[in-house]
């Protein structure tokens, strides 16, 4: 072969190395969009947000447009994707009662009245924007499938499709911080896009043993003008129960379960 051929393969050859590596570089550039996935995303989601199974202290405030508020306390446990309860300590009037949520299925049971009383995700045993979901949230992932995913700056931007019609929202649209991999916001929405309230979370805080995670939710609603309702996080932690824990026998005894 001639020195002018060798060269001239030798070009051909360089130019496509170069042209190889450009690719290369835009692939690697645009990869790490497509590479996340939704759904682990929304896993991961989940478990920054809370232990599979927990207990916690929290407090409930409902405030209406004159400043009027409402305060209840609440200790909540949860174990796995699926069950969840909570009985009220203050104020005195709600003192003992409880709920209980599996699955779909909810119940409140009211001391002196007999036995738990079936109600809906929709409603809302305390009042305020809040709903009984709210207030009993499962995991995300057990109750949403993920339509997309994109990037919105510093955050990524989840939209959800519920996976049933028992779940108390056809959509949500999910701002997560990516660093932090949690949410910042979250709209509720009818399967038509109505919004029907908004969920802010803020001010993270070290619950201890690896758990960072929003303290407060707070949210709002075009349904309810002027009106508030907020949830504080005081203490959450990693705790294993029994299954025996979330059975309607065992709604009288819940707070039994605090140490």
């Amino acid at each position: 072969m001639s020195d002018y051929k060798i060269q001239m393969c030798y070009l051909r050859g360089h130019a496509m190395y170069k042209v190889l590596i450009s690719s290369l570089v835009i692939l690697l550039l645009v990869l790490p969009v497509y590479a996340i996935d939704g759904t682990q995303l929304l896993e991961q989601v989940d478990k920054n947000l809370n232990p599979e199974s927990y207990e916690a202290y929290r407090k409930l405030i409902n405030v209406e447009p004159d400043g009027k508020r409402k305060e209840y306390t609440l200790f909540t446990i949860k174990k796995g994707t699926d069950k969840i309860a909570a009985i009220f300590l203050a104020p005195a009037s709600e003192k003992g009662r409880s709920i209980l949520r599996l699955g779909d299925n909810m119940w409140l049971y009211i001391p002196n009245v007999g036995k738990p009383i079936r109600i809906t995700s929709l409603q809302s045993v305390v009042g305020g924007v809040f709903n009984n979901a709210d207030i009993l949230n499962l995991d995300y992932v057990a109750e949403y499938n993920v339509e997309s995913l994109k990037e919105a700056g510093k955050e990524y931007l989840l939209s959800l499709k519920a996976k049933t019609r028992e779940v108390a929202y056809d959509r949500l649209k999910m701002w997560v911080d990516k660093n932090k991999l949690l949410p910042t916001k979250i709209e509720c929405l009818t399967e038509k896009f109505l919004l029907i309230k908004t969920l802010y979370f803020k001010d993270h805080k070290d619950f201890g043993g690896g758990l960072v995670r929003p303290s407060i939710i707070e949210t709002d609603s075009p349904l309810y003008k002027g009106y508030k309702s907020v949830i504080i996080y005081a203490r959450i932690k990693r705790r294993d129960f029994k299954d025996e824990s979330f059975t309607l026998t065992f709604m009288p005894h819940i707070e039994s379960l605090r140490r």
